[in-house]
């Protein structure tokens, strides 16, 4: 039997990644229409889905701008929206931190939640690929996804007001966010932190700027990364 080759890896990456289109374009159009109702420019549209590259935080952020918030408020909720990507970038570490640095580099500009859910998927269930058969995998997952995003939104600033009321692309936001998380719930520790951050994120609706969605996501991963250290000392002998 001949071995598959990282060429090969590449392309069962991209081939995982395709189906993510389905909620991809629809959540980027939608960003783009909103960005453009709020009254970004086009320029700043593309940049913004370019160099933040991170659609919760975007959507987290474009809300706070058409509510005025201080830009300190702006900026701290993305970054806590956006603090999973810290974790991603630890697991992924694992299994290839061990690549040229320009190549760590670029997969910690492209990582998206699509890339990193069927990517970590894989090296826990292949656990004997090389480095370069993981580095394949990974940048091959994130190729049909990374430039859709950004062409999608551009669709969105030019279709704008085109689009009927009765297509709902908002849909798009809790599909891909379910279809990404719950395979990843493997864990206790996973469970407690989701359910963590849901409880949180409902009792804390009311206060302002979205305060309440930085509180749950910061108490959330205190409590997960909790529960993993009591988990980790019950299964020592």
């Amino acid at each position: 039997m001949t071995r598959a080759t990282p060429k090969s890896w590449y392309w069962a990456g991209f081939r995982a990644g395709v189906p993510f289109l389905l909620v991809v374009v629809p959540f980027a159009i939608l960003f783009g229409v909103l960005a453009a109702e709020l009254g970004l420019t086009p320029v700043q549209t593309i940049a913004f889905s370019s160099v933040v590259f991170a659609g919760a935080s975007q959507f987290a952020a474009l809300q706070l701008m058409a509510e005025n918030a201080p830009i300190l408020i702006v900026i701290a909720t993305a970054l806590a929206v956006n603090l999973r990507m810290a974790m991603y970038s630890a697991s992924l570490a694992v299994w290839i931190g061990k690549a040229p640095f320009w190549t760590r580099a670029l997969a910690a500009y492209v990582n998206v939640d699509q890339s990193y859910a069927v990517s970590i998927n894989l090296y826990e269930d292949r656990p004997e690929l090389t480095l370069s058969e993981r580095v394949a995998f990974f940048f091959g997952a994130v190729s049909p996804v990374c430039p859709m995003w950004v062409a999608a939104t551009g669709l969105g600033l030019w279709i704008g007001d085109a689009i009927p009321e009765w297509m709902a692309l908002d849909f798009a936001v809790p599909i891909c966010f379910l279809a990404i998380i719950a395979p990843m719930l493997r864990s206790l520790a996973h469970v407690v932190a989701a359910l963590t951050s849901i409880m949180l994120a409902l009792a804390l609706s009311g206060l302002p700027y979205n305060l309440g969605l930085l509180v749950a996501a910061l108490v959330a991963m205190a409590v997960g990364a909790q529960v993993e250290v009591l988990m980790a000392r019950r299964a020592k002998p």
